[in-house]
């Protein structure tokens, strides 16, 4: 009995710190705290009697981390995808019960692994870890939200390796500090100089060569500057669907249009809460005609029908250049289309969410030519893959992404998303622009610092000159591949070291 409340105690205080580390993240931002909560569990991980009591450890953590961190899901199910509240709350913990597992595998490895301590937890099993993060964005088209790496962003040393190594770069660089640092005090290596300056000069070097990396500017200016208009429209997503409030929403989207004197206007995803064939042509000539007098262009978020069926989650342009598209290609499960459809296709009668199959637009469509700039569009949830924001790169001047996360409500979700935006920022040297319809809005500098944001739940115009970047980061050139084959690396070395010391 004393064993079984002993483990207990301890998932507690997995659970615990997995809860504590969503401070580290947007809108808290105290990246120090990654460093106590990822910390804690690699000395968990290392007290533990066995690889399967890592497991429920590194599973306890991720229950803490997700449920604390991405609960808001459960308010776009039930407040506003209308699913019964005992059903949301039970999607939800399932979700992040699954989610919980990639901890809970890199426990179980790293516990596993018959190397020698320090090779394991200063080498092996940061490396591991770094790779099931990877898994949880890759695996059922991926779920990246709360990735270590994010926490660091704009502000931490670490975040100078994002240009060159991306975000499961700047997750390894994270975790190999936290397990080193856990690692230090499960030794006690302080009482012994042999052991701890060693850790330390590679701790001190690691964080110094970060520092250093953020004064690097990767990219240079490409053209004059560029006047911008962020249009935060403020719908409540409970009346944007609403055939009553169709004519308020036009007139209130024409309305802001006309009040901006900028270059490039930006109106966020399904601004228009009409198929594009739908919208009358007076109403979008006059859109067009505001941004052509000012010599410029106009994006605007809205559904658009596939002749023969089917539709896209789509940005056209308006004004001066000739009408180009972008089509969302990296759809998000259950909101944009129902995986496994034979399987799971119940769950769309527990749903009031319009627009439930969208078709894919493709993954390499090519930048729009608008307002003198090269234009890498994403919309909303696709900003979480960076390596997917890179296809249009280097010929991209600018990222622009439009979202509506209305369907989270006044949770969480619209502060960690802006820490997303500034990670592809920093990975591609470049600003990206980002227009929602209720926050949240901002300009954001290539180096992932917020230059200006709107205020959430408000109806508002950001305007602001920004000025287009070219060039390559090596992030651009090489994507994760670096940051994956870093890992591989210490694997690899962690095992050449561990035979050749056993022999």
């Amino acid at each position: 009995m004393p064993a079984r409340t002993s483990r207990w105690t301890l998932r507690a205080a997995a659970a615990a710190l997995g809860t504590l580390s969503v401070a580290a993240y947007e809108p808290f931002a105290l990246p120090a705290v990654a460093l106590a909560a990822f910390g804690g569990l690699f000395l968990l991980w290392m007290r533990a009697d066995h690889a399967r009591e890592a497991a429920w450890l590194g599973f306890a953590f991720g229950l803490g981390w997700f449920l604390g961190g991405v609960s808001w899901v459960y308010v776009s199910l039930h407040t506003f995808g209308a699913m019964p509240a005992p059903l949301a709350a039970a999607v939800t913990l399932l979700f992040c019960a699954y989610l919980a597992l990639h901890p809970a595998l890199a426990g179980y490895l790293s516990r596993r692994s018959t190397l020698s301590p320090a090779l394991n937890w200063l080498l092996f099993a940061p490396a591991v870890f770094t790779l099931t993060e990877w898994l949880r964005g890759w695996l059922w088209t991926g779920f990246p939200w709360l990735n270590p790496g994010y926490s660091q962003v704009p502000a931490s040393p670490l975040a100078g390796y994002a240009p060159v190594f991306g975000l499961h770069g700047l997750t390894l660089a994270l975790l190999a500090t936290a397990a080193a640092l856990a690692w230090l005090l499960h030794a006690r290596a302080w009482r012994q100089a042999r052991g701890l300056w060693p850790v330390c000069a590679a701790l001190l070097l690691l964080w110094g060569c970060g520092a250093a990396l953020r004064t690097v500017d990767w990219t240079e200016a490409a053209g004059p500057p560029l006047r911008v208009s962020l249009i935060q429209g403020n719908v409540a997503q409970d009346l944007k669907w609403r055939e009553d409030q169709l004519r308020h929403t036009l007139e209130r989207y024409l309305r802001l249009v006309r009040a901006s004197d900028a270059q490039l206007i930006v109106l966020p995803e399904t601004a228009l809460p009409l198929f594009l064939d739908q919208v009358s042509r007076d109403y979008l000539d006059a859109l067009a005609a505001h941004a052509r007098a000012r010599g410029g262009d106009l994006l605007l978020g809205i559904p658009e029908r596939i002749p023969g069926g089917g539709y896209y989650n789509s940005v056209v342009s308006l004004g001066s250049a000739p009408p180009q598209f972008y089509r969302k290609d990296h759809l998000v499960p259950f909101g944009e289309f129902i995986p496994l459809r034979p399987l799971l296709g119940f769950i769309v009668s527990f749903l009031a969410i319009p627009l439930q199959d969208f078709a894919r637009g493709g993954a390499m469509q090519q930048p729009l030519a608008v307002a003198g700039q090269q234009v890498a569009m994403n919309i909303c949830y696709e900003d979480a893959f960076g390596e997917e924001i890179i296809r249009q790169l280097p010929q991209a001047t600018l990222l622009v992404n439009v979202s509506n996360v209305a369907w989270f409500g006044r949770s969480l979700a619209p502060r960690q998303h802006l820490q997303i935006a500034q990670m592809r920022a920093l990975e591609s040297g470049r600003p990206m622009l980002r227009a929602t319809n209720t926050g949240i809005t901002a300009v954001i500098a290539p180096d992932g610092r917020v230059e200006a944001i709107a205020p959430e739940f408000s109806e508002a115009i950001i305007t602001r000159e920004v000025v287009g970047r070219s060039g390559t980061t090596p992030f651009v050139r090489w994507g994760n591949l670096a940051a994956l084959l870093l890992c591989v690396l210490a694997i690899v070395a962690a095992l050449v070291l561990g035979k050749r010391h056993r022999g």
